[in-house]
């Protein structure tokens, strides 16, 4: 979830995605149209006798819409605060809070995998927009009659918080009922297990939400939509984690002797002809043995066909180079590639030296064999020790 950075609170970033620009104005617009029926819903709630009239004059409703619109995002940032500081006082590292065109998204650096924690962490958020709307509902009933623009803002801003609320106590994982129903699923199962019980359930959750948006708003669709692939996104992942347990980038890795390299004096006429024949996109790039850089096809294909000849493979290559070494965990080589965009990276030992590669194919090449149960040695001895205890 990427945005640019505007500001930051108890030392977590804020940010705003480049959709959150578009859908706040389209927000406050669709309040400002709506304020008359908006008023009637208010009305018929608390049973009091705002007059619509006096909140549709002149610039009046778009100013209410956008007032509306900016308390409610300020209710969703503070909703992921929740999430976020709960997260803290267990230690969980927050990357960021990013505002966007659903809403508002609480980045982990690592998932909770204590039940306990999620269940605390997950329920924060909810609890938080049950007290924004309280205290809209407090200022609402305070404020006198003359004061019905503001308090059309804050009696809507406690419907809306209270929706919220409820909304994301339903178990569509990774919504929040989702992720308290993991927290409870993985009481007495593993985490990983737990984790693809809660995405088949919130995969029925966004199904049955896109087939209601079909039928009343096409804005529930898109939202079904972004749960369906997060739900299975974050599945994916919780299962290669759990199948990489204990498994180490020199497991996977390609080793050195079997590696092949080019160099920096190669043409990049020769390099394409070598990725044709021997079908790899990426090469490391070595001089009197040592790593001096990676060349992949696209930075070959950068360069015209007919000038390919005059270059050479130094001309193009990524100087860059984002290494791992090779005790490293396999899930941590997964994460950084993901991180840093990469395919591949060179792997090198602690005085330097490069003694393999792992690429993406390497690891999705174990996941399936050790989806089939298939484990390495060192993971298979590891495990016996353990059991026989």
């Amino acid at each position: 979830m990427r945005g640019f950075r505007i500001g930051s609170a108890f030392g977590i970033p804020i940010r705003l995605n480049w959709t959150f620009l578009i859908v706040l104005p389209l927000f406050a617009a669709f309040i400002a149209w709506d304020i008359t029926e908006l008023v009637l819903v208010i009305n018929e709630t608390f049973t009091t006798t705002i007059d619509s009239e006096q909140l549709t004059s002149g610039y009046l409703p778009w100013i209410l819409g956008l007032a509306s619109a900016l308390g409610l995002f300020a209710g969703v940032l503070l909703h992921e605060f929740g999430h976020s500081l709960v997260a803290l006082r267990y230690g969980y590292e927050i990357d960021s809070i990013t505002l966007w065109l659903l809403g508002g998204v609480a980045s982990f650096t690592e998932f909770p995998e204590d039940w306990q924690h999620e269940l605390v962490i997950a329920i924060a958020g909810p609890i938080v927009s049950v007290l924004i709307g309280i205290g809209s509902y407090v200022a609402f009933v305070s404020l006198p009659s003359s004061l019905n623009p503001a308090r059309f803002v804050f009696g809507y801003l406690t419907i809306l918080n209270i929706v919220l609320a409820a909304f994301n106590l339903l178990p569509g994982f990774p919504m929040d009922g989702g992720r308290i129903l993991r927290a409870i699923l993985a009481r007495n199962q593993p985490h990983a297990r737990a984790t693809q019980q809660a995405a088949s359930v919130g995969k029925v959750f966004a199904f049955m939400l896109g087939l209601l948006g079909l039928f009343t708003n096409l804005f529930l669709v898109l939202l079904a939509f972004f749960i369906y692939i997060a739900a299975s996104g974050e599945a994916q992942q919780i299962s290669v984690k759990a199948a990489f347990e204990g498994v180490t980038v020199e497991d996977v890795m390609t080793h050195k002797e079997d590696l092949e390299t080019v160099t920096g004096d190669t043409s990049i006429t020769d390099l394409v002809a070598r990725m044709f024949n021997e079908r790899h996109i990426g090469y490391p790039v070595v001089r009197n043995g040592d790593l001096i850089g990676m060349v992949t096809l696209d930075d070959a294909g950068a360069i015209e066909e007919v000038e390919r000849d005059a270059f050479r493979v130094e001309d193009v290559m990524s100087t860059d180079i984002k290494t791992i070494a090779p005790d490293a965990d396999a899930m941590e080589a997964f994460q950084q590639m993901q991180q840093n965009g990469v395919g591949r990276l060179p792997v090198v030992d602690e005085t330097g030296n490069l003694v393999g590669i792992i690429s993406r194919t390497d690891l999705m090449r174990a996941f399936n064999v050790i989806q089939k149960g298939g484990l390495p040695r060192s993971v298979s001895q590891s495990e016996a020790e353990i059991s026989s205890v």
